[in-house]
């Protein structure tokens, strides 16, 4: 069994190679001292209450109960139950301490829907039974082309329980363009968006078949995600499972993903995000991007992975851009991640094109520094285990790499690269060659 073994001892031992191949400086020392030390607060389950008794405006503890069954929704999986959910809503939200509960053993068709705050805060919306959406993208309501289900401008609340939120999204992968090259692309919903909110907390749902993106966190800040699934085939097209937006201080823990897309998907000002405990597979992996696209600025810094188990999906631990864009990407850690048979194990990926058509050289780019993989182990289906396609005008820096080991089975493993620069690794060679 061939194998590629990459091993640098950070702290005590460093070895470390620049562009001259000089020892490395004091501020690299700070800067790896920095990448290992941030941290931010995970989610405490003894703080994540549970209110399952379906009945409305009944007392338990400090809460009020609100079954949307009393704002005459049915509940039979055919009759829409949109209006009762607006209601149920509207009732809920402006009142101190509430639970909108969604009792367990019915299933609700619901439309696309916003469901604004701002609310009273300690809301809790407790999901038990089924969410359904209508799964005829004919009839699909143009106001919303691009969510279903939306809660904004909330503070305070928690979303929980073992409910489903399916989003009947088959007919609409059918209709992709990336399925049936003679549809135009364009998007389609997104199942679960959460959106402008704070001190938000999702515990333990289940969220399902998207049109397209299952759950995005978008402008917002303190946002807690724990024990939530995200399921679909995996040849179901740009069904990212969590994708992070413009968002600061999120932490996603204890989540098992497997889709079609990025199984988790971070882009453009996003600050201070955490994932621990990620299972991943199938799908394309954990990314950062894409940025930078029709030559737009992206900039998404302190990002740690902490411990994940990647099966069977096209990337392990990426970072995407498209030529012609601005912005950076830095202070970003993947440590103690297991993988098997993951095609592309560690990329960074600076011409990104994700186009029908061949898109066009730029030399502008996304800059790419002060990333740290630590502790990476498993097997890789590809020849290159590690692929590091950077700018020539704007190269990676600071690529550090301690403690990785990939292997393949069947053939030796190699690490492309072309304009990175690091600790434990330098390589410099041109497009198409290897290092």
């Amino acid at each position: 069994m061939d194998k590629l073994f990459l091993l640098s001892l950070l702290g005590l031992f460093i070895i470390a190679y620049g562009v001259s191949g000089a020892f490395v400086s004091d501020s690299d020392i700070d800067m790896i001292k920095e990448l290992e030390s941030f941290d931010i607060e995970e989610e405490d389950d003894d703080d994540v209450y549970s209110y399952t008794v379906p009945v409305w405006r009944s007392e338990r503890g400090s809460k009020i109960l609100m079954n949307v069954d009393s704002f005459d929704a049915i509940g039979d999986g055919v009759t829409d139950d949109t209006m009762a959910f607006r209601k149920a809503w509207e009732t809920a939200c402006s009142t101190s301490k509430s639970v909108l509960l969604v009792p367990k053993e019915k299933t609700y068709l619901v439309n696309a829907t916003t469901f604004k705050g701002p609310c009273k805060d300690g809301m809790v919306i407790q999901i038990e039974g089924t969410i359904v959406a209508p799964d005829e993208p004919e009839l699909w309501d143009p106001k919303f082309p691009r969510q279903w289900l939306e809660f904004t401008k909330l503070n305070a609340a928690t979303f929980q329980g073992d409910g489903v939120i399916d989003g009947s999204g088959e007919k609409w992968w059918a209709e992709s363009c990336k399925k049936n090259k003679s549809r135009p692309c364009k998007g389609a919903p997104t199942a679960l968006t959460i959106d402008s909110s704070s001190n938000i907390r999702v515990k333990g749902l289940t969220i399902q078949n998207s049109q397209q993106m299952h759950f995005t966190i978008a402008r917002s800040e303190t946002v807690r995600i724990t024990g939530v699934r995200v399921s679909a085939p995996g040849d179901s097209p740009n069904t990212d499972g969590i994708h992070i937006t413009q968002s600061t201080n999120v932490v996603v823990q204890n989540c098992k993903i497997s889709t079609g897309d990025d199984c988790i998907s971070i882009v453009n000002a996003s600050s201070g995000i955490k994932m621990k405990g990620i299972s991943c597979g199938p799908g394309h992996g954990i990314s950062i991007g894409s940025l930078g696209k029709d030559n737009s600025t992206g900039i998404v810094t302190k990002v740690v992975l902490d411990t994940a188990y990647l099966r069977e999906t096209t990337n392990g631990v990426r970072i995407k851009t498209w030529q012609g864009g601005s912005g950076y990407v830095r202070a970003v850690r993947f440590e103690n991640v297991r993988m098997e048979d993951v095609e592309n194990p560690i990329i960074i990926d600076q011409f990104y094109c994700d186009s029908p058509t061949t898109c066009e050289s730029q030399t502008s780019a996304v800059k790419i520094s002060q990333i740290m993989y630590r502790n990476i182990s498993g097997t890789t289906t590809s020849k290159n285990a590690m692929k590091f396609a950077c700018s020539d005008s704007v190269p990676c820096s600071n690529i550090i790499l301690s403690n990785v080991n990939l292997e393949k089975t069947d053939g030796t493993v190699e690490t492309y690269c072309h304009a990175a620069q690091g600790f434990g690794l330098w390589c410099c060679a041109p497009i198409g060659e290897t290092a």
